[in-house]
C-alpha cells in the first residue's frame, strides 16, 4: 500500500530567513520603544507633581530628613527618566546608523541636536505652567531637551572614534566627573558660563536682562549617550536575543550591586548618606542622589534598572502591555510637548477658577490628587500619541517627522 505524503501545515513550516530577521528586529525595537514609553510615563508623574505640587519644592538631592516619604518616592520614580532616555538615544543612533553611512548619521545627529536646542528655548520653554506666554521669556531653563540636543551634537563627532575609544571616554566621563565637583567659577570669570553649561548648575545673564539657568549641565549626559551608542553592537543584526538578554541582565545587576557597595562605603560618587531617625529615613538618605548634574551613584542604579527592564521586555515580548507602551515611546517628542501643554492648560484653567490657593500658585492639598491626575492623563494622552506614532510609521516620506 502506497502512502501519500501529506503537505505540512503552513504554521509548521520554519519562517523564511528574511521574515525571521524582520521579526527579531521588530521584537528588539518594540522592547526599546516600550522602555522609552514606560519612562515617559514616569516623567508624566513627575511633571504632574511639579505642576500641582509646585508649592512643595524638593531639593537636589531630595532632603531625606524633612521630605514626606510619599513625595520622596514619587520624585524618586522620575530619576529613571533622563538616564534611560539619554542612553536609549545613543542606542537608537547606533541602530539608525546600521542603515545609513557614518556621514549621514553624523549629519542627522547634528541637525536633530540643533532642532532640540531650538525647541527647548521656544516651544518647550513656554510650556511650563508658570512661564508667561511672552517673547522673549524672562528666563530660559536649559533642561533635559537641551541636554539631549547638546549630547547629540557631541555624539555627531564622537561616532567617528573607534569603539574602544568611545567606551573608554564614556566611562571616564561618567565615572570620574564627580572629581570635578570642587571646581567652580564665579560670575565674571571667563570660564563661568562654559563651566555652567558643562558641569556647574548656575543661572547667568545672556544679554538684554534675559537669564538662563543650566538645570541640566551636559558633561555627564555626553558620557552616557556615548556609552549608549557604544552598546549598540549588542542590538545589531545577527545578535541572538538570548545573548543580548544575558548581557543586559549581567550589566544591570552589576550596576545595581556596584551602586550598593560604593554607596555603602560612602567615599565617592555623591553626597554622603546618613543614619536617620528611623529605618525609613535611613533608606531615603541612601537613595537620595544628585541629579543636576547626575552623579555616578545617580546613574548606576537608574541605568542598571533600565537594562533589567529592557531585558524583561524583550524576553516577554508577547505581553499585551508592550505595544501600548511602545506607542508612547514611538513618538517621544510629540508626547513630551503634548503633555506639557495639556498640563499648562489644566493649571491655568484651575488658577483662573480657584486662584493662587498655595501662596502665589495654584496647588492641590494631597499627593493622591497628583496620582489621580496621572491616571486621568495617561489614557487622554495615549490616543493622540498612538495616532502620531502610527503616522510616523506610515509616512516615512515626510522627512521632518523623524525629528519628532
Amino acid at each position: 500500500m502506497t502512502t501519500i505524503a501529506q503537505p505540512l501545515a503552513r504554521d509548521t513550516l520554519p519562517p523564511p530567513p528574511a521574515t525571521l530577521a524582520a521579526a527579531k528586529a521588530r521584537t528588539r525595537l518594540i522592547a526599546i520603544d516600550a522602555l522609552r514609553g514606560l519612562v515617559m510615563l514616569f516623567m508624566l508623574v513627575d511633571h504632574v507633581r511639579e505642576t500641582f505640587f509646585l508649592y512643595m519644592q524638593v531639593t537636589d538631592p531630595v532632603d531625606a530628613t524633612t521630605t514626606d516619604p510619599g513625595l520622596f518616592f514619587t520624585r524618586l520614580l522620575s530619576t529613571f527618566c533622563a538616564p534611560t532616555f539619554v542612553a536609549l538615544t545613543g542606542l537608537s543612533a547606533y541602530l539608525y546608523g546600521q542603515s545609513h553611512t557614518k556621514a549621514e548619521l553624523s549629519k542627522f545627529l547634528f541637525t536633530r541636536g540643533l532642532f532640540l536646542l531650538f525647541l527647548e528655548v521656544t516651544v518647550v520653554g513656554f510650556a511650563w505652567p508658570t512661564q508667561p506666554l511672552v517673547f522673549p521669556p524672562p528666563n530660559f531653563w536649559l533642561q533635559v531637551i537641551w541636554a539631549i540636543g547638546v549630547s547629540m551634537i557631541a555624539l555627531a563627532a564622537l561616532i567617528h572614534l573607534p569603539r574602544v575609544a568611545q567606551v573608554s571616554l564614556g566611562l571616564a566621563i561618567v565615572c570620574l566627573h564627580n572629581l570635578l565637583d570642587p571646581i567652580t567659577f564665579a560670575p565674571g570669570s571667563p570660564m563661568f558660563i562654559p563651566w555652567a553649561l558643562l558641569h556647574q548648575r548656575e543661572m547667568f545673564e545672556i544679554g538684554g536682562g534675559l537669564m538662563a539657568k543650566t538645570t541640566y549641565p551636559v558633561l555627564p549626559w555626553i558620557g552616557l549617550i556615548l556609552l549608549g551608542y557604544a552598546s549598540g553592537s549588542w542590538f545589531g543584526r545577527g545578535v541572538e536575543p538570548s545573548s543580548r538578554i544575558r548581557r543586559l541582565v549581567q550589566l544591570g545587576l552589576g550596576l545595581i550591586i556596584g551602586f550598593v557597595v560604593l554607596r555603602y562605603v560612602n567615599i565617592y560618587g555623591d553626597k554622603p548618606w546618613f543614619v536617620g531617625e528611623n529605618p525609613l529615613r535611613t533608606v531615603m538618605s541612601f537613595l537620595a542622589m544628585t541629579k543636576y548634574p547626575p552623579s555616578l551613584l545617580f546613574l548606576m542604579p537608574t541605568v542598571g534598572v533600565g537594562c533589567l527592564l529592557l531585558a524583561l521586555f524583550e524576553k516577554y515580548q508577547d505581553h499585551a502591555i508592550l505595544p501600548h507602551l511602545a506607542y508612547f515611546g514611538g513618538a517621544p517628542m510629540f508626547f513630551y510637548i503634548l503633555h506639557l501643554y495639556a498640563l499648562k492648560l489644566i493649571y491655568n484653567v484651575a488658577l483662573a477658577i480657584y486662584g493662587p490657593v498655595k501662596g502665589t500658585v495654584f496647588g492641590v492639598d494631597n499627593l493622591s490628587t497628583v496620582w489621580l491626575w496621572v491616571l486621568i492623563l495617561m489614557p487622554a494622552l495615549y490616543f493622540p500619541t498612538r495616532w502620531f506614532a502610527g503616522l510616523k510609521q506610515r509616512r516615512r516620506d515626510i522627512w521632518w517627522l523623524k525629528y519628532l
